[in-house]
């Protein structure tokens, strides 16, 4: 099945009008779950209650209303909300470019893919590759469902991709909030620490090799329940020790680390608490009801 565009837009670069549209590059996986009444098992409603007027009110009755004081609200219609987004609201006009190593994370949001419009391959085409050669991203403003968003535009996987990101008075500051700054490192912990990252670095990364196991437990406990199968439930997991020396905890991760066959030194006992093995007993089975009406 083709991917469905979810709107368009035409990035303004210079002179240069590229119309785009837009795509979502990923979606939630999550496992959701519906509320029922655990009496009869049927599905709940939610319906939106006025303490008052003492009554449940219909959608169409309900305008959007801005707290300025302790419950004071003025009224805005969407019709004026609409009329502020103007003739902008589908231009992405390109403020400047910056490196993409400049640009912290932290102000990443959402991602969706552009392709190029009708009329707009050529354009976009030389955009794509002029900001691969110059490794710069660019930097705009888009409103999107009335909603003016920063965004980043970079070439990526021989096309373009639009990044939604956070104002910068949207990012709380972490200044004040304690980093342990106050900790004192020892000169052999660092190196421990350094070539236990090493140990355990890649050039590149796979997302192909992490995967939601969370999720796919949740659906086979799903499963089974439709199967009518007894569930067992799993035992407690492995405690994990306090550390109390940090540097012999460092020794231990990097001999467990340490590749086939490499030379090992003899080392007095590790004076830190060892992870509690789970003593769990196994669970009888019980025999599934029948006669199923």
């Amino acid at each position: 099945m083709p991917p469905h565009s979810i709107g368009s837009g035409t990035i303004s670069f210079g002179l240069v009008s590229i119309p785009v549209r837009m795509y979502s590059a990923a979606s939630s996986a999550g496992v959701s779950f519906n509320m029922l009444h655990a009496k009869c098992g049927s599905r709940i409603r939610q319906q939106t209650f006025c303490p008052v007027c003492n009554t449940n009110v219909d959608r169409a009755e309900l305008v959007k209303g801005y707290e300025f004081v302790k419950d004071q609200y003025v009224r805005v219609s969407d019709d004026e909300l609409k009329a502020l987004e103007g003739e902008s609201s589908k231009l992405i006009d390109i403020a400047e470019f910056v490196p993409l190593d400049r640009v912290d994370p932290i102000y990443f949001e959402k991602t969706y893919y552009l392709g190029p419009d009708k009329g707009g391959e050529k354009a976009y085409r030389l955009l794509s590759d002029a900001m691969t050669a110059s490794e710069r991203v660019a930097l705009a403003k888009f409103v999107m469902r009335g909603k003016e968003s920063l965004v980043l535009i970079r070439a990526a996987q021989n096309g373009l991709m639009l990044h939604t990101m956070y104002f910068a008075d949207e990012v709380r500051s972490f200044a004040e909030i304690d980093k342990g700054e106050s900790a004192k490192i020892k000169d052999g912990e660092m190196a421990l620490a350094q070539q236990l990252i090493d140990g355990l670095s890649n050039a590149e990364f796979e997302p192909e090799r992490y995967a939601d196991e969370y999720r796919q437990r949740v659906l086979e406990l799903v499963n089974s329940k439709v199967e009518g199968k007894e569930i067992i439930a799993a035992g407690p997991p492995a405690q994990r020790a306090q550390v109390i020396d940090l540097m012999e905890a460092l020794k231990e991760s990097l001999a467990k680390h340490a590749p086939a066959g490499a030379p090992t030194e003899k080392k007095p006992p590790v004076k830190i608490a060892r992870r509690a093995e789970a003593k769990t007993e196994p669970i009888p089975a019980r025999k599934a009801q029948a006669g199923r009406k």
